[in-house]
């Protein structure tokens, strides 16, 4: 089992360069990248996308991060920006009749003087070096997915197991039930003073009781908690779960409604909110 949720980091250094990958994955219906790259990988968008397409669903969101530390690339001096400040600065010490010794300093100081010699494109060994790393963090953000998806899993379990105990405590209120519902008919006729033939009451009463019979239910939401059990242990089984789950909540649902006793009332509410909890996890499972 895998969560949709995942985290990982890899740095690199090429060409004098430190750049960093990561990639964060978040819980969504389809497989959903967002790219943000550096100018000079955005020719490469569709080959990294490509590369991503493991990672099989959620939304995914993927940075190449560049070392913003000048001082580890090559810096050139403008000349013409240079040899134009230098002339305006000139003008103005002309103007206000001042004296500026370090006029050239002023000038050498100003950024815009200066170009970071950048690499037009990207050689095949640096693109290498790339792939390497991308595939690197995918098979980290893969080791994390599963490492949430057993935490998850875990929880599944516990909480289905919970469900299951809780329908095993049904039956201890059943023979109680289905005596309280034949004592209350038999009062209401005692209580109008009605003749009853005996015969014809018992066959009325086993068919008004047929309604409130949950045999079938109980069997069911039985068979579905086995199923579910069994589905934990399939890879990339958050759908098929969250049908499994419907089935479950419509057999919980059914068993409330028929139940007419406030203990297996009580029962049907804790079974219900183990499910709800169950339901708020499924969302984030591959």
């Amino acid at each position: 089992m895998k969560s949709m949720t995942g985290f990982a980091k890899t740095q690199f250094e090429i060409e004098n360069r430190t750049y960093s990958v990561e990639i964060k994955t978040l819980n969504s219906k389809q497989l959903d990248i967002n790219t943000k790259l550096p100018i000079l990988f955005r020719d490469r968008d569709l080959e990294i996308r490509s590369l991503l397409n493991v990672l099989t669903r959620g939304k995914v969101e993927f940075i190449i991060v560049e070392d913003t530390d000048k001082s580890k690339n090559v810096s050139k001096l403008n000349f013409d920006v240079a040899q134009t400040h230098y002339n305006e600065c000139l003008k103005l010490q002309q103007m206000l009749d001042t004296k500026a010794d370090n006029l050239l300093s002023v000038v050498l100081s100003q950024s815009d003087v200066w170009e970071i010699a950048e690499t037009k494109e990207i050689s095949d060994e640096v693109w290498q070096t790339i792939v390497d790393n991308i595939k690197t963090a995918t098979v980290l953000v893969e080791e994390f997915r599963l490492h949430e998806g057993e935490i998850l899993k875990k929880d599944f379990i516990h909480r289905i197991n919970l469900i299951e105990e809780n329908l095993d405590k049904v039956s201890v209120y059943e023979n109680e039930r289905m005596n309280t519902v034949k004592e209350r008919i038999r009062k209401y006729f005692a209580d109008f003073e009605l003749s009853v033939d005996e015969n014809r009451f018992e066959q009325e009463l086993i068919y008004y009781l047929e309604k409130f019979d949950i045999t079938e239910e109980k069997v069911r939401l039985r068979k579905h908690i086995d199923y579910f059990k069994e589905i934990l242990d399939e890879n990339e089984n958050g759908k098929k779960l969250g049908f499994v789950v419907q089935e479950i909540g419509r057999e919980i649902n059914t068993l409330g409604s028929k139940a007419n006793h406030a203990d297996i009332q009580r029962i049907v509410v804790e079974m219900k909110d183990e499910l709800e909890k169950i339901k708020e996890q499924l969302g984030n499972i591959l």
